[in-house]
């Protein structure tokens, strides 16, 4: 049965469908993740690894060349990137689309683990890490001091912050912060005093080694208990450290010869942050993770984090990308309120009949409700690309219906009664109005033969518009019928004034006949300025992923 037709005889249960999207929508958007980007669908593994003091050729020949040759044995890997620098490598690891990640992550560690057997001794493991294009910043946590160093509130951030974020923060991906240097016990030793006590640097070594070694605890038998004895071969006070005999015979002491400190090692970066040196901690979403979800997670979590460090240590959220979503967010609904306020009006100045605005300024929010019900049930988020087909699509939606109640008022002027116009002013524009949807869908096609990323990437632009437009032309059929038939009054031949609209149909009909007339000379004058513009200005564009 044609739509029209079964919303004019069943009105009520057509208000019932619309209650449901109405419903679904408002649903979706409640159950629906908020994002930055979409999920890119570019699954990736990252290993890093360091050896202090090789160059990076080293780092190359010794270190990398191994992982290498052995990841090439792991399932769906498509490409191998290698970064390397002094001491420091860095692997990027492409799958397939499609890649079953929790076996390629198995994969890659046993081969690690397979790889460190032909490495240079004392390698350390490599850190291995899943990280998505989707996964990026939200906001940084932010430490500063006046009187705790860089390396200690590194130490506070790494092993104390860090872990509260994991826990109470999900969706994150754990990272080591950024600013600090490594924190250090740094012994410095006087030369001349060296030369005094006749050592060398080698004695000092081979007495620290000595000196502070780790003993595990012992246990003592005594009647009926064996309790755990610790030893004090480990010093917990660094001071102690100082007590260590360099030469047993003349009483020479670490003491004697260096100063001790709780320090960093040799200071190669610092972060600046609002123009002082500071140490931050990024706040990295996982791909599956929600933006404002994250985002609000960490505030609630704040005083949790200033209570774990010292009162000295400032601990601020700073950076934050959550207001760009919802800046988004309110830039739709912003320009809905300004289509549907253009639109109306538009329609008030050639109709004169506030009705008709009603009618069809209400068929803007129920396709935008659509639009984000088709989002949730295809598994789609709120993001920059869905919001941004949602707010494309605002400016065409509307055609639909304005197009419907404009024939409306046309077959006014030919029937008796207003059931019968809104039924005719339907059906005659039914086909034209589907043709019209279809042109605008056609143009997204090729999202669907696109390539990863840009798949991943343009899909929620090209669903957000879809849906919209098929909400749009399914309640223009249905819901806007029913809208007019209760609202709008029939008005006859000569009760409408139309002499503005009159006037403007007129004199576009002139100016489209000398255009018609000229058509050899016209059609030709149009390719060539294009084509003109082409050559010109398209060869000039840059080429980039993300503007």
């Amino acid at each position: 049965m044609n739509p029209t037709v079964f919303a004019m005889r069943r009105p009520v249960t057509t208000l019932m469908l619309v209650v449901a999207l109405i419903s679904g929508g408002a649903l979706a958007y409640d159950r629906m993740r908020v994002d930055i980007f979409p999920s890119l669908n570019v699954p990736k593994i990252y290993v890093f690894l360091d050896y202090i003091g090789m160059s990076p050729d080293q780092m190359e020949g010794f270190i990398v060349n191994q992982l290498e040759l052995y990841f090439q044995y792991v399932d769906g890997i498509q490409d191998i990137n290698t970064r390397n620098i002094q001491q420091v490598a860095l692997c990027e690891l492409s799958f397939f689309p499609g890649t079953d990640m929790g076996q390629a992550m198995a994969q890659v560690v046993a081969m690690s683990d397979r790889a460190m057997s032909w490495m240079p001794k004392g390698t350390l493991p490599p850190m291995i890490m899943r990280m998505d294009a989707g996964s990026v910043p939200v906001g940084y946590l932010v430490f500063e001091s006046e009187k705790t160093s860089l390396g200690a509130m590194g130490d506070l951030a790494q092993n104390i912050i860090r872990p509260l974020v994991q826990k109470f923060v999900p969706g994150t991906v754990a990272i080591s912060p950024f600013g600090p240097n490594m924190r250090s016990i740094v012994i410095n030793v006087d030369p001349q005093k060296l030369l005094d006590y006749n050592l060398t640097p080698r004695h000092v070594i081979d007495a620290l080694a000595a000196g502070n070694t780790i003993i595990p605890a012992g246990n003592i038998y005594v009647k009926d208990s064996m309790p755990v004895v610790s030893n004090n071969a480990t010093v917990v006070d660094i001071q102690r450290l100082g007590d260590i005999p360099l030469r047993m015979e003349r009483n020479v002491y670490l003491r004697d010869i260096a100063t001790i400190q709780d320090d960093t090692d040799i200071t190669y970066g610092y972060a600046l942050v609002n123009g002082k040196k500071s140490v931050y901690l990024p706040i990295i979403k996982k791909d599956t993770g929600s933006t404002l979800t994250v985002v609000a997670d960490v505030r609630k979590s704040m005083q949790l984090f200033r209570d774990a460090v010292p009162k000295d240590v400032s601990v601020n959220f700073e950076f934050d990308e959550s207001p760009t979503v919802v800046a988004a967010v309110e830039s739709v609904a912003t320009e809905g309120m300004i289509g549907a306020g253009l639109t109306g009006l538009m329609i008030l100045l050639f109709l004169r009949d506030w009705r008709s605005v009603l009618v069809v300024v209400a068929n803007i929010p129920l396709a935008l409700l659509g639009s984000l019900f088709g989002l949730w049930v295809t598994g789609n988020t709120i993001n920059i690309m869905s919001l941004g087909g949602m707010a494309l699509a605002i400016g065409i939606l509307v055609d639909e219906s304005t197009v419907t109640v404009e024939n409306v008022h046309v077959q006014m002027q030919r029937t008796e009664n207003i059931a019968s116009a809104v039924l005719h002013g339907s059906l005659i524009t039914a086909v034209p109005r589907l043709l019209a949807l279809l042109c605008i869908l056609s143009v997204f096609i090729p999202a669907f033969i696109m390539g990863d990323p840009l798949r991943s990437l343009f899909m929620p632009l090209t669903l957000g518009v879809g849906f919209a437009m098929i909400s749009s032309y399914l309640l223009s059929s249905t819901f806007v019928p029913i809208m007019c038939v209760a609202l709008l009054k029939h008005k006859g031949h000569g009760e409408e004034g139309r002499g503005l609209f009159d006037r403007i149909v007129e004199g576009y009909r002139k100016v489209v006949s000398r255009f018609v007339g000229l058509r050899r000379l016209v059609v030709p004058i149009y390719l060539g300025a294009c084509g003109l513009v082409i050559w010109l200005l398209g060869v000039q564009i840059g080429n980039e992923l993300f503007p």
